[in-house]
């Protein structure tokens, strides 16, 4: 640590901005798109320009779509901490279109199924109250959980789609827990080489929502 890291207001101001939603910005963008996660969508033990949110930035950019894209998503994130936040972010930036993910680390603290769904709905509610379009991205929790448990919390994604007629992304990372050498130590999180996956599961439903956002 430096001597002017060593400075407790500095080292705050860093530890806030450290939080921050980063946004990236396409030429003359006119629509503002919020993804709003946990670590899945945070870039977790990755540099942040190779995580699929910033992937994601990278293509619309390329394709000269007038969309910034706003990554306000947190590591550790919880429906509820998600919930807590929401109405604050929306007001700060007032996004067109929402990929909602959360419900993870609910999961794997084995949090009440019922909580977490209400939880998912009042955000969606919120957000669609304000005439935001959401994309609703589903998590699968690992098996050792127990099927009485695993089965009702991957199906609870696509109950809140079906009931508030979203489009649905099903399992965000589809695909690659499947192939160890794309996954982190840890077993919950893909490496930087499987992050184009992740775009690629939520391009399909992605694409059509942000052409007729843009009237194409």
């Amino acid at each position: 640590m430096t001597n002017a890291m060593k400075h407790p207001l500095i080292r705050l101001l860093v530890e806030i901005a450290l939080l921050l939603p980063t946004l990236t910005v396409a030429a003359d963008a006119k629509y503002k798109l919020l993804v709003y996660g946990d670590s899945l969508s945070a870039a977790y033990g990755i540099d942040e320009d190779a995580g699929w949110v910033a992937l994601l930035a990278a293509r619309l950019e390329s394709a000269q779509w007038p969309v910034q894209v706003v990554n306000g998503s947190v590591s550790g994130e919880t429906t509820t901490g998600g919930l807590a936040r929401l109405p604050a972010m929306l007001e700060s930036y007032q996004p067109d279109l929402i990929v909602l993910e959360l419900g993870g680390n609910d999961g794997l603290r084995g949090l009440p199924i019922a909580l977490i769904q209400q939880n998912l709905a009042t955000m969606i509610d919120l957000a669609q109250a304000q005439g935001i379009e959401v994309l609703l991205a589903g998590i699968q929790i690992p098996p050792n959980y127990g099927p009485r448990y695993t089965e009702p919390f991957f199906s609870q994604y696509a109950a809140l789609a079906a009931a508030h007629e979203l489009p649905l992304v099903p399992f965000l990372i589809d695909g690659i827990p499947q192939q160890p050498e794309l996954m982190q130590s840890d077993g919950i999180h893909p490496q930087a080489e499987a992050q184009w996956l992740i775009l690629e599961n939520v391009w399909p439903q992605l694409e059509p929502m942000l052409l007729e956002l843009m009237g194409r």
